[in-house]
């Protein structure tokens, strides 16, 4: 018997999966306990039309990140630090520095853990690092580091 799951059933398949399962396995467990419904021509339909609407959101999704990806290439994140003899810092430069500055003077709201710089931010200079704006969507953003007013 075919059925659609409606949700994860291990060993089995994923949510909103097409299946073929035995005829018991499939009235006595899988459709009295909810997990899934009888594969006829209408459920089958459902299923597609929800296959259809989530591939266009994922591709809307895609292209608004490919979109941020160009925005973030463009800009370049300054801040203006103490610091000490030979340029280092007292302190450094942390993703989440950068991520709260994206959001204050840029207005673009992109969760710390997706931006990632190959050393830490310790001395002036210009770093480059990457953000992970999207699976498989990787961006580049450019921190520069400047000597801020002494204190």
């Amino acid at each position: 018997m075919k059925v659609i799951l409606k949700e994860d059933v291990k060993g089995l398949g994923k949510k909103d999966e097409l299946v073929n399962v035995s005829d018991g396995y499939a009235r006595n467990f899988l459709l009295p306990k909810g997990l899934a419904v009888e594969a006829n021509t209408k459920n089958v339909n459902e299923m597609k039309i929800k296959k259809k609407a989530e591939e266009k959101r994922k591709s809307k999704e895609l292209e608004e990140a490919k979109e941020l990806c160009k925005k973030l290439e463009k800009i370049t994140v300054e801040f203006k630090v103490k610091a000490g003899e030979n340029g280092k810092l007292f302190g450094s430069i942390t993703s989440k520095d950068v991520s709260d500055e994206l959001e204050k003077k840029h207005n673009i709201k992109i969760d710390r853990k997706k931006i990632n710089f190959p050393d830490s931010i310790k001395a002036l200079g210009t770093y480059e690092g990457e953000v992970k704006v999207y699976p498989g969507v990787t961006g580049k953003i450019t921190v520069k580091v400047e000597q801020g007013e002494e204190g």
